[in-house]
């Protein structure tokens, strides 16, 4: 019986876990917010991951690297969620290839210090080192 509850607490400790994670997950892909968002598509302009979405292959895995870089740093200049950069390992035309997008929502697409770090070990992955 005692296993049982056990068991049960544990569950629900990773069940808001999880959902924790995913807040701030879609909180990080909002970039630098829904204002941000809706002056880049009133200039007929799409965001770094809609651009990445359409030049992925349709129902083809893909995976986003260092989403939470920059998670929760620079505050005084608005936050630099995913470091201003997406990079997405996917499929184009079949090829597994890695895609790097600036976020322009996130302050116009200004680096940060996180956002170079996050460059560096993206090119340390893609050369096996």
């Amino acid at each position: 019986m005692s296993q049982n509850i056990e068991f049960n607490k544990n569950e629900d400790a990773y069940k808001l876990k999880l959902s924790a994670l995913k807040q701030r997950m879609e909180k990080i892909h909002k970039g630098g917010g829904d204002k941000a968002i809706e002056k880049l598509h009133s200039q007929g302009k799409l965001t770094a991951r809609e651009r990445i979405n359409l030049l992925l292959d349709k129902e083809s895995p893909r995976f986003e690297m260092g989403e939470f870089a920059g998670f929760e740093m620079y505050a005084e200049y608005g936050g630099c969620p995913a470091g201003g950069v997406i990079v997405v390992m996917g499929y184009v035309s079949k090829r597994l290839c890695i895609i790097v997008a600036n976020d322009a929502t996130v302050k116009a697409g200004a680096w940060f210090p996180i956002t170079g770090k996050k460059e560096f070990a993206r090119t340390r992955n893609c050369d096996g080192k």
